[in-house]
């Protein structure tokens, strides 16, 4: 089974809200863009790179075209309303860990979409036949690395003033890791929906 087979999948989250999740591809460039814009400031700061700008953007979808990033996009009737996405690089000492990455619009936050998104990757992530999941994000993001520690990732290294936000200020990296190795029966158990 291939990951295009299981997508497009329609949800209903628990308050009731239906949201199609399906693999993002090129014709959803200008929905990225309109979703970025639509962000607070405060989570710009903190993208690795700025979704606001369309040849970032391009970039971005020239990976999910070769297979670098598998991306999954959730759309209400308005459009574009979260998204995971695990990347991976075809280095060989690399090439079985992905990075994922989640982002949610704020009208969704709370209401299940983040764990539903987070699950579906991670079958993603298992179907690839990755071993380790990376989630990298910057020391101050609290809220992100509690998340991330409920579903199973634990903090592996924190690079001092390593990367610099959207304002050029350095920031301290924290780099957690999810072994999938062995847990592919137990990733939708971990992340319950």
């Amino acid at each position: 089974m291939s990951v295009s087979e299981n997508y497009p999948k329609k949800i209903t989250l628990g308050d009731g809200a239906d949201v199609e999740i399906r693999l993002m591809n090129r014709e959803d460039r200008d929905a990225v863009l309109s979703f970025a814009k639509d962000l607070p400031e405060e989570d710009l700061l903190f993208l690795r790179v700025d979704i606001t700008q369309g040849d970032v953007v391009d970039e971005w979808m020239v990976n999910v075209e070769s297979g670098d990033s598998v991306t999954l996009a959730a759309f209400d009737d308005a459009g574009l309303i979260g998204y995971a996405t695990v990347h991976r690089t075809a280095a060989r000492w690399t090439r079985s860990l992905g990075e994922i990455r989640v982002n949610v619009s704020q009208a969704y936050r709370a209401r299940g979409l983040g764990k539903n998104l987070i699950s579906e990757i991670f079958a993603v992530a298992s179907e690839l036949k990755l071993r380790k999941l990376i989630a990298n994000m910057i020391s101050d993001q609290h809220g992100a690395q509690s998340a991330f520690r409920k579903i199973g990732f634990v903090p592996e290294a924190m690079l001092a003033d390593y990367v610099e936000d959207m304002n050029g200020v350095p920031r301290d990296l924290v780099i957690m890791t999810y072994d999938v190795d062995g847990h592919s029966d137990t990733i939708a158990q971990t992340v319950k929906v």
